[in-house]
């Protein structure tokens, strides 16, 4: 799949000129090793071919369905915001955050796991259909691991935001940061705080777009119950400042491709840590 390349011409991942694939440094922008040791064009082929939409959602319902098979006889049954919930043990395991894990448990990792665990059937349907809405859009506009890179860190903001909200903030009307926090709506946030600044230095019309979609995230928030407004605003911030720093209006370059493996495998490690210690800790 990732096939190297040992002789002729590749893209430098930082400028886009032509430049040899041994060569030691970019003619035009300096940079060091531009053939990335002659993996630049099979990264490039990768990230054209990435789909991000349909990764995050096939990664939240794999790990949903996982922790429901770990749950047994203690998924939730109840009403509607109980309905297949995993146990809150099997949650603590897998990487839920909140001041709780974060500050009492010292499992400062679970701001990475956290955006890809959900608490029942209404949660995930709800976060994966807005996914599957803002996803596909915001990957043409920013490119996959651009969009990959905002919807990790926009969570680790949200959920960092919300772990300090619940261990030194009082709780205030709308904005009470729970003990226990998790779901795929921080870095969803992410996604809409990085459609709002694209919207602000490129198109209006993303500017629109973001702005209705965050009016009737807030007005969701605010009238239902046990939502956590903190990690939906450390999102926002997360995600707007993510897409200030990356540029959204230039174009997608291999490095982009390399910073959103190097976070896919860093939440994948934080998964095995998690899981790994949590047992231990449940025992």
């Amino acid at each position: 799949m990732l096939k190297r390349r040992t002789t002729g011409s590749v893209v430098c991942p930082s400028c886009g000129s032509l430049v040899g694939v041994r060569d030691r440094s970019c003619y035009t922008c300096g940079r060091a090793n531009p053939g990335l040791w002659g993996f630049g064009p099979a990264l490039r082929q990768f990230a054209g071919d990435f789909a991000f939409a349909p990764l995050v959602l096939g990664a939240c319902v794999v790990v949903w369905l996982t922790t429901l098979l770990m749950s047994g006889s203690a998924i939730g049954r109840g009403g509607l915001f109980s309905m297949l919930q995993p146990s809150t043990d099997v949650m603590i395991v897998f990487g839920a955050s909140g001041s709780f894990p974060v500050f009492r448990l010292g499992r400062w990792w679970t701001v990475l796991t956290a955006g890809w665990l959900h608490a029942g059937l209404l949660h995930i349907g709800m976060n994966m259909y807005w996914l599957w809405q803002m996803g596909p859009a915001i990957s043409e506009l920013f490119g996959p691991a651009r969009t990959m890179i905002i919807y990790i860190l926009g969570g680790v903001a949200g959920f960092t935001v919300s772990s300090l909200a619940g261990a030194y903030l009082p709780d205030l009307p709308f904005l009470q940061a729970g003990q226990l926090t998790l779901g795929a709506s921080a870095p969803l946030f992410g996604l809409i705080g990085a459609l709002y600044h694209y919207g602000r230095v490129g198109s209006s019309a993303a500017r629109h777009v973001a702005t209705s979609v965050m009016i009737q995230a807030v007005i969701f928030g605010l009238l239902v119950p046990r939502i956590d407004n903190y990690a939906h605003l450390g999102g926002f911030a997360g995600g707007y400042l993510t897409s200030a720093f990356l540029d959204p209006l230039t174009r997608e370059r291999g490095d982009h491709m390399i910073v959103a493996a190097v976070l896919v495998a860093a939440t994948v490690a934080a998964f095995i840590v998690s899981i790994v210690t949590g047992i231990s800790l449940m025992r």
